[in-house]
């Protein structure tokens, strides 16, 4: 692993064991540096911000696997999404809840929105309300999975397959 990974993957560890015990808006570039041992100017290297950290997490572990791969269904895409999220939870509580610029449900949002096109192109049709479509589902998504984290108390299968309902096309 070239030292630029190493350095990211630790100063990305020290975050994940911050945002276990507080919330991301009490974290500081300072306090992941203290976690890891490292100096702020090696953080500021690697990352604009603890925001872009965070997005970096996300795309590192999550959603490069997807980018690109058709192959995988609709269903097995949202199931590998929420039990992701899932497994991450207090990671990604935390990190949905902060609002504003630089927020990770805008990055999330952003990355998701190719995404679900390509994996729910059964309800996003080729038309004039693809774009408005595309947005819907992204918007729904993000706050089912806000909602469901926080409150913690469904598992992931039965989370997808309400979603997965919740999407199905029916003629009104």
């Amino acid at each position: 692993m070239p030292d630029s990974s190493i350095t990211k993957k630790a100063l990305a560890d020290a975050l994940k064991r911050l945002m276990a015990e507080k919330p991301l808006q009490k974290i500081s570039v300072g306090d992941i540096c203290e976690r890891c041992n490292m100096n702020r100017k090696s953080f500021y290297y690697h990352f604009r911000d603890k925001y872009d950290l965070v997005n970096w997490v996300f795309y590192t572990e999550f959603a490069a696997q997807f980018i690109g791969d058709e192959a995988v269904s609709p269903e097995a895409f949202l199931e590998k999404i929420c039990t992701y999220f899932h497994r991450n939870r207090a990671f990604y509580v935390s990190a949905l809840e902060q609002e504003g610029q630089n927020s990770f449900s805008d990055y999330f949002a952003d990355v998701m929105r190719p995404l679900l096109a390509l994996h729910f192109s059964d309800v996003v049709d080729e038309d004039d309300a693809r774009d408005f479509f595309i947005t819907f589902y992204t918007d729904a998504l993000l706050s089912a999975l806000k909602r469901w984290l926080r409150e913690g108390t469904m598992p992931p299968e039965r989370f997808v397959s309400l979603v997965r309902r919740a999407t199905a096309r029916k003629p009104l």
